[in-house]
């Protein structure tokens, strides 16, 4: 059970979402016929290591639901009571996501990332409202609310996915909406500001996306950064959040430009490791590698990743002075806890 109602999941979230959250990408055995048990704590163990608040178990690739809540029951033992699991909510239709919640919840998840089905075609704001809500009233953890291009709302329901007069109506309808990531309109920061403005003594506000979390984080309060690919930068994230936290502005600003060529390249690579409006995890996992993360191979489907791309990545990192692992990208795909 979580430590908290649905009715203090809102209070829960302001006291204790408070810093970083990245992303754990299952890992598999070599004969990709089960998960890898000791990959997974080794991925857990080291986002605790490197600072961050929690992790989200991501559920966007090949893997089966009993397999995943496996994968989550691990990562839960592995972290402890104290580190934030977050359940990802992204299966293929609703009533395969309220089996997924309520199994997550079983399996020790504290809070669900809630994701739209590539099969689902709101027609209506009150398309929209009706899903969510399903997927609220399904389970007692606490929600976050993602708007996102990603789903593929705008511009039939409205240029911002989901609008601030939807998220009003959720809000008070859904009291265990506790969290907004506020990606509505990427790559627009308005989502963000408008949230704050709207929803802020309410809600906790999170911005995922580090280069608009660090300059935006000197002009208002952002507490959370959840959920993202942050592992890419080793224990950076966590560590700049702390700073801007204590006003220390100046410390912040210098790590947000030695982070910039890194940026730049992960950046410029967008468009190609990300086609058909779904993210490349097979990327995130390689990016995770690089900084001492497990990697190691996922099922079929799953996006590519090219050595231009991998030297591309690493040299980000190169330039941006944070010492990723020069082991050869064939030590990848097999991950540095093979079994």
């Amino acid at each position: 059970m979580p430590p908290y109602t649905r009715a203090e999941a809102r209070d829960w979230a302001r006291e204790k979402l408070v810093g970083a959250i990245n992303c754990t990408i299952p890992s598999f055995t070599a004969d990709l016929r089960g998960i890898n048990e000791k990959a997974i704590r080794h991925d857990v163990a080291l986002a605790k290591q490197h600072g961050f608040l929690g992790t989200l178990g991501v559920s966007e690739v090949s893997i089966t639901l009993p397999e995943y809540l496996d994968f989550l029951r691990i990562a839960r033992d592995e972290a402890g009571s104290e580190f934030v699991l977050v359940h990802h909510g992204s299966w293929s239709n609703l009533e395969q996501n309220l089996e997924a919640v309520r199994g997550a919840e079983d399996a020790g998840a504290d809070l669900v990332l809630l994701s739209y089905p590539p099969n689902f075609y709101p027609e209506s704001e009150q398309d929209i409202y009706d899903y969510t809500k399903a997927v609220c009233d399904a389970t007692n953890l606490a929600v976050i609310l993602f708007p996102m291009y990603l789903w593929g709302f705008s511009p039939r329901i409205h240029p911002s996915d989901i609008p601030a007069r939807l998220i009003r109506r959720l809000i008070d309808d859904c009291p265990n909406i506790a969290v907004i990531k506020a990606e509505g309109g990427f790559p627009s920061i308005q989502s963000v500001i408008e949230c704050h403005r709207l929803f802020g003594d309410e809600v906790v506000i999170s911005m995922p996306i580090e280069g608009e979390l660090i300059p935006l984080s000197q002009v208002m309060p952002i507490q959370l950064s959840a959920t993202s690919d942050h592992e890419y930068y080793g224990p950076t994230i966590p560590r700049v959040m702390e700073l801007l936290r204590g006003g220390k502005y100046d410390e912040a600003a210098e790590i947000y430009w030695q982070l910039h060529p890194a940026r730049k390249i992960k950046s410029g690579l967008a468009g190609a490791l990300h086609g058909g409006a779904f993210l490349n995890r097979q990327a995130w996992k390689f990016q995770g590698w690089l900084q001492g993360y497990n990697g190691g191979p996922l099922r079929q489907p799953t996006q590519r990743i090219h050595d231009a791309q991998m030297t591309a990545l690493r040299k980000g990192l190169v330039d941006a002075g944070l010492d990723p692992s020069m082991d050869p990208f064939r030590e990848f795909f097999i991950g540095r806890n093979p079994a």
